[in-house]
């Protein structure tokens, strides 16, 4: 049998190109090769995986040319330079290597909460300078001081040990910490508005999700306490920059130190100039550690696969057999589905999730199901979470997670019910399979509603009255907004209702305010899908 052939064509550590050639598998190095998307293309047709980093763009053009590609694999966590839904159509596989940076980006996070309260840049250069400023340069002890983690995932989690290894009072905001988890890690579990007002420096650790976006924002911001300290070496755009920049002008807030901005190269930004501000070019994961931990990473991945067609770490595919994929794939959809429209209501910590599989589908690889429907109820809040890996972060929080299945009890075939639990209450929604591959929702916290999951929807709860449809549809005309389909349903005359609204364009934040204040209406969410 003719042997694999990679193709690296960005810069990898010499020894992941061993890791391939001591596996079987002949590689190919041109780490220069990503920066040319023509070359790429002219000859990506020959070989059956890609290792990359960064550099190389795969876009759909370059994947129209690969014939024979089958993986795709990230040295690193970020896929932004992936086509993932081009490549999920050809059936090529998208590796990544999720937590091979950890400990590399929480040590800098923790390096730049130094650096800013000792402000040892500016004491550098003043000293490189020629001055002696011994009494210029006051800073303030790490001891005792209240650090507020915003995620408490992987890296967070990594930062709250070291810091109560240095003896900090560690408190976290995260809706899918458990109180059980956070006790493990020593952490005090808070709602953002007690971290606000309570941190003396504030360190942040989220990914960049629809929920989290500027989630420092001028009025979040506002609400923390006199002095604080901000460190942000996750995401830009989890903070608000000029207004940032204006508390820091203003003394209200201490100093700053970010490695990671709204736009990058960070050639100019409000923040640079300031006298209490640190900044580094995105050096989180730059450390020969973490270069190599995930190098050698991504080329185990993709030789497990190529070889013996096992997947891990795929951001586009769940642990599944070829012979399994025809029959699973609609329902992989489908549990996704729900647990991302779970996912996007739920706003609080997330106790237990229960999958009830029913019927057909009862008999199916349900575990690659469970997964699929987990990646999509954390992802609003957790971005860059895969189907692979979504059960054992799932757990690291703490989430309980069962599964059930039945023989069929009602209308159809085969039934998935994926039923949420959190602080405050219980949701539950499920849904079936149409016409062989369409995923349907039937049934939304015991109301039943046949809807098919469209990719742009409202949600809408409301009290079942006369009027409410004819409301709705003149406010979304009125603003421009196409309804595609709406559908209904109500657990009896007068009582609870609830409608979903396929849309074909996006409705805006202050539309949704305005929707909500319609008579009768109880809560309206914006869902994609």
């Amino acid at each position: 049998m003719t042997a694999p052939k990679v193709l690296i064509s960005d810069a990898l550590s010499p020894a992941a190109v061993q890791i391939f050639k001591d596996r079987g598998v002949e590689v190919d190095f041109q780490p220069d090769l990503g920066k040319d998307k023509d070359k790429l293309a002219a000859i990506i047709g020959d070989y059956d995986g890609l290792a990359i980093r960064s550099a190389t763009k795969v876009t759909a053009k370059i994947l129209e040319s690969a014939a024979r590609l089958k993986v795709i694999g990230r040295a690193g966590i970020g896929v932004d330079n992936v086509d993932i839904p081009a490549a999920t159509a050809r059936g090529v596989i998208v590796m990544n290597t999720p937590f091979g940076n950890s400990i590399t980006t929480a040590e800098h996070a923790i390096a730049m909460m130094f650096a800013l309260a000792r402000e040892i840049p500016a004491a550098d250069a003043s000293t490189q300078a020629g001055k002696w400023e011994k009494n210029r340069f006051m800073g303030v002890e790490i001891t005792n001081k209240v650090l507020g983690i915003v995620g408490c995932g992987n890296i967070g989690s990594i930062v709250a040990d070291r810091a109560v290894g240095l003896r900090m009072r560690v408190i976290a905001y995260d809706p899918f910490l458990s109180p059980e988890r956070a006790l493990e890690l020593g952490v005090e579990k808070v709602d953002l508005a007690d971290l606000l007002a309570r941190a003396d420096i504030i360190t942040l650790h989220t990914p960049m999700t629809a929920q989290t976006r500027n989630i420092l924002s001028r009025e979040a911001l506002a609400k923390t306490r006199k002095g604080v300290r901000i460190v942000n070496c996750a995401r830009g755009g989890l903070v608000d920059e000029e207004a940032l920049a204006e508390l820091l002008k203003s003394g209200h807030v201490a100093g700053a130190a970010f490695d990671v901005f709204v736009e990058e190269p960070a050639t100019a930004n409000p923040l640079f100039g300031l006298p209490n501000v640190v900044c580094t070019p995105h050096l989180g994961a730059a450390t020969a550690e973490a270069q190599e931990n995930v190098a050698l990473q991504v080329a185990e991945q993709m030789s497990d696969y190529l070889l013996r067609g096992a997947i891990q770490n795929a951001v586009n595919f769940p642990s599944i057999t070829a012979e399994e994929a025809p029959k699973l794939k609609p329902y992989i959809a489908l549990a996704e589905k729900l647990g991302s429209f779970a996912g996007q209501l739920t706003e609080t910590d997330i106790k237990t999730v229960r999958i009830i599989y029913e019927g057909d589908v009862a008999h199916m690889k349900i575990k690659a199901l469970t997964s699929a429907a987990v990646a999509g109820l954390l992802r609003p809040m957790l971005a860059d979470i895969n189907i692979v890996a979504a059960p054992s972060i799932a757990r690291e929080r703490g989430i309980v997670i069962e599964e059930t299945t039945r023989e069929k009890m009602g209308d159809h075939d085969s039934l998935i019910t994926l039923e949420v639990e959190t602080e405050q209450l219980t949701r539950a929604v499920a849904g079936t399979i149409i016409a062989g591959t369409k995923p349907r929702i039937t049934q939304i916290k015991g109301i039943n509603v046949e809807a098919d999951l469209l990719p742009r929807m409202l949600y809408i709860t409301n009290r079942d009255r006369p009027g409410f449809i004819g409301a709705i549809g003149t406010l979304l005309g009125e603003n421009g907004v196409n309804i595609a389909h709406m559908q209904f349903g109500r657990d009896f005359e007068g009582g609870n209702a609830i409608a979903l609204v396929a849309i074909d364009q996006p409705v805006s934040e202050p539309l949704l305010k305005e929707i909500n204040t319609l008579p009768n209406v109880v809560q309206v969410k914006s869902l994609t899908f």
